[in-house]
């Protein structure tokens, strides 16, 4: 009787072992990413539904962005990773935020399909919860909206980061070039930002005081009693005229130092 009863409580013991080893298995099975997994256009994500950009403005991007093999450039939004990969083939470091884990193990296989999983990585996070700000170029494909709450953010990178939209504008902040491919029917427009150096407040230089009110790439102000006019920012270059006398320098924290060119060249410093 004794033996009768060891033996069924070792049979229920294996079934309730291989129940747990099958739900735990279940479990795997759901929440990790397929390897089968092949995106469909227009399935919904968490702030947008995908939709790929076309390679010819994936190029046009990286071309506007002027990109280096120094540069490391981030694509918010990555979902297969052809923005991140392309970076990659051309020399430089890539990495791709993506919020869908599919999508990001499918960028994982095609980095490794195009040889490129040394400088091509990616992970699965949400763009408005991660750092991004060490990138020097910044790409990405989102509606308005999302890129006007990530545009504060943008706004307090690096001067001279630079940063490249698919189609989508960034509210106010007018781009500083805005091209469209040809031969592409859909997607075709790419729009380049460069963050512009924080210039706004009163500078003391010899001629007086410089005061500017800034408007992300543009400003205006004067130079004493008389108007500042054509001021204008590309990172930390910066240029303005005052009368007929025409400024170049460069933005360093609180200090400028460039040129001005009246009928001869002379250099000037101005400090905030």
């Amino acid at each position: 009787m004794k033996s009768q009863t060891f033996l069924r409580r070792a049979c229920w013991m294996i079934v309730l072992s291989g129940v747990l080893v099958a739900s735990f298995v279940s479990a795997q099975q759901t929440t990790q990413p397929s390897s089968s997994f092949e995106p469909v256009v227009g399935q919904p994500g968490k702030d947008v539904v995908w939709v790929p950009t076309p390679q010819a403005t994936v190029d046009k991007m990286l071309e506007m962005a002027k990109i280096t093999a120094q540069d490391y450039l981030i694509d918010l939004g990555s979902g297969d990773g052809r923005t991140v990969i392309t970076a990659a083939k051309r020399g430089l470091k890539a990495h791709g935020i993506e919020y869908n884990p599919d999508m990001v193990e499918l960028s994982k296989r095609n980095a490794v399909s195009e040889g490129v999983t040394d400088r091509a990585t990616f992970a699965q996070a949400d763009i408005f919860q991660t750092d991004f700000t060490q990138a020097t170029v910044l790409t990405m494909f989102l509606l308005p909206d999302l890129n006007i709450r990530l545009r504060p953010t943008i706004l307090n990178m690096k001067p001279g980061t630079r940063v490249v939209s698919n189609t989508f504008n960034m509210g106010d902040w007018k781009s500083d070039d805005t091209q469209t491919v040809s031969n592409c029917s859909s997607y075709c427009t790419a729009h380049l930002w460069i963050v512009p150096a924080k210039v706004d407040g009163t500078w003391k230089m010899p001629q007086g005081e410089l005061k500017i009110t800034q408007t992300y790439q543009t400003f205006s102000g004067t130079l004493g009693n008389t108007p500042v006019s054509a001021g204008k920012l590309s990172g930390e270059v910066i240029s303005f005229e005052v009368g007929a006398a025409k400024y170049e320098g460069r933005v360093n924290g609180n200090r400028i130092q460039g040129t001005v060119r009246t009928n001869s060249t002379t250099p000037f410093t101005a400090t905030r």
